[in-house]
């Protein structure tokens, strides 16, 4: 192909008759742009520019959030390096067609690649031009950035959601278990259908809760637990099913660590647990701490008693407690050395270890006890507990919210269990983000504030953090009529009008909420009027 030197003007473009590939991204069914619809405007795009189409590449209900599983944009990034492409251009509908990449600065390296080759990439976006000035390159990087944050934003959103509904006793993804099943409820919260290995709902007003499976396998999971407390351990039990050809839920023998998860996993008493382990915008999959655990006790009809469930739990506490700390970490080094990496599941199927369990609760967490013997994952945790504490925040500003306007009003405020939009009045809708802040190497503070546009609240509250992002600072209640744009960046001191909307504590906003009833505003206004001509 011919190098594409610029500059160029419009007119040169279209004379150039350039050849062009389409790329085309869509994560879910469920969206607007189509792949019809992309394609459209691509083509039309293209037409404006006398650009011939010469090849099509979709990636279909696939993220935007890495490129690894996106198999037409790596046969696109192949195709280009390795010489096998007729065009010059690429074109995509926006930069968040490209990818909404989890690290902003990947969307830019891509682009890059093809660009070394002579392929410019072009969005849709903005006007054709083989120039590209500073603020070109500034207004690209911010949509990247916009749509990574995106993603970020989602992700909180989709979590606190998901806690949302397992505080109302639905289960939130994961196998049912042995002895357990799925079952589906329509939007009225009746039994649907009972949902089998792979399947999952179709509706978004459906829901999943657990149900006893057959008698059968409901025998068998008793049978475990009388045998650990009558003095079988987890390997024997494992050994004996094993002989008697059962196989667990995967169809697969039995282990120590599946026998394990049957003797310690709540959901067998009818609790509903949830975070128990977390993988968070792509990233692998880690053991979380206790305390991080999200809880709904008796949500599900149960398998087992809660006396013959609390007596296994003992067994292991008091089995445990002959171990010392030192021995632990002893056997936990080992076990790394031997392994290369450590995990939950590693050590509960390591014969000469118990569960990890119970280096959850000796050691107030598995990160604590990797820590002690010094292994570390790839992942900054740090980032990561600070993540979490912004999400429960943000969970318990909209608890206290709803919980002061329901003191004051003596009325009930319901909280769209998808969006997390507080209605009030059946006329005000708020929207609460949390502003983290960022420290420069020279020591100022920022805080940016990503405004919940596409839900159209009718206020944001802003809750602005310290400099440590574990406690807030202040409150910007900020009206849509005046704050329409997606993003607003504040600075320590924001001075003229943008300061008038803070506030140290929600106390004003929560008593502008409150109905008032006409005959008390109507005196209210008689008497301001009478001071007004005295």
């Amino acid at each position: 192909m011919r190098p594409l030197e610029p500059p160029y003007t419009q007119e040169e473009i279209r004379n150039l008759h350039l050849k062009g590939a389409i790329y085309i991204r869509m994560s879910t069914e469920m969206q607007t742009e189509s792949p019809e619809n992309q394609e459209h405007q691509i083509r039309t795009y293209a037409e404006q520019y006398g650009i011939e189409i010469v090849k099509i590449y979709s990636d279909l209900g696939i993220s935007g959030m890495t490129a690894e599983k996106r198999e037409k944009f790596q046969s696109l990034i192949d195709d280009v390096e390795q010489g096998r492409n007729e065009y010059n251009v690429v074109l995509y509908l926006d930069e968040s067609r490209w990818g909404r990449f989890v690290d902003s600065r990947e969307a830019e390296y891509h682009r890059m690649r093809l660009e070394r080759k002579n392929v410019i990439c072009q969005s849709c976006e903005k006007p054709l031009a083989f120039t590209s000035n500073i603020a070109d390159r500034i207004m690209t990087l911010l949509r990247d950035e916009s749509a990574s944050d995106y993603c970020r934003q989602l992700s909180q959103k989709v979590w606190v959601g998901q806690c949302n509904l397992v505080a109302k006793g639905f289960r939130q993804g994961g196998v049912a278990g042995f002895g357990l099943r799925r079952m589906l409820l329509d939007e009225a919260g009746q039994p649907k259908q009972e949902l089998i290995m792979g399947q999952r709902k179709s509706l978004l007003a459906e829901r999943v809760i657990l149900v006893p499976g057959p008698e059968e396998e409901r025998k068998i999971v008793l049978w475990m637990y009388d045998q650990f407390i009558n003095g079988m351990n987890e390997a024997e039990i494992a050994a004996s099913l094993n002989t008697q050809k059962l196989l667990n839920h995967f169809g697969r023998i039995w282990s120590r660590g599946t026998v394990s998860e049957v003797l310690t996993n709540e959901k067998y008493i009818g609790n509903n647990l949830f975070n128990r382990t977390s993988g968070k915008m792509k990233s692998k999959f880690k053991p979380n701490p206790e305390s991080e655990w999200v809880r709904k006790e008796q949500a599900f009809e149960p398998v087992v008693d809660v006396k013959t469930f609390l007596t296994v739990q003992k067994i292991y506490k008091e089995r445990s407690l002959k171990i010392s700390n030192d021995e632990l970490l002893h056997g936990l080094r080992n076990l790394y050395e031997q392994q290369g990496r450590l995990s939950a599941l590693i050590i509960d199927e390591a014969e000469a270890l118990p569960p990890s369990s119970i280096f959850r609760s000796r050691f107030g967490g598995l990160l604590k006890a990797y820590r002690m013997i010094g292994y570390t994952t790839e992942r900054n945790y740090q980032y990561v507990i600070i993540n979490r504490l912004l999400r429960e925040l943000h969970a318990k500003t909209i608890i206290q919210v709803i919980d002061e306007v329901e003191k004051l009003s003596g009325r009930i405020i319901s909280v769209d269990p998808d969006t997390d939009l507080i209605e009030l009045n059946h006329k005000l809708y708020i929207s609460v983000v949390i502003s983290r802040c960022f420290t420069s190497k020279n020591g100022i503070r920022r805080w940016k504030i990503r405004f919940d546009s596409g839900l159209n609240p009718d206020v944001t509250i802003a809750v602005r953090m310290k400099a440590c992002n574990e406690s807030i600072l202040d409150y910007y209640i900020l009206p849509a009529l005046e704050f329409s744009h997606c993003h607003l960046k504040l600075s320590e001191d924001n001075v003229g009008l943008l300061d008038s909307f803070r506030t140290d504590s929600l106390n004003y906003l929560l008593k502008l909420s409150v109905n008032i009833p006409l005959n008390k505003a109507v005196d209210s206004g008689t008497r301001k009027n009478h001071s007004y001509s005295s």
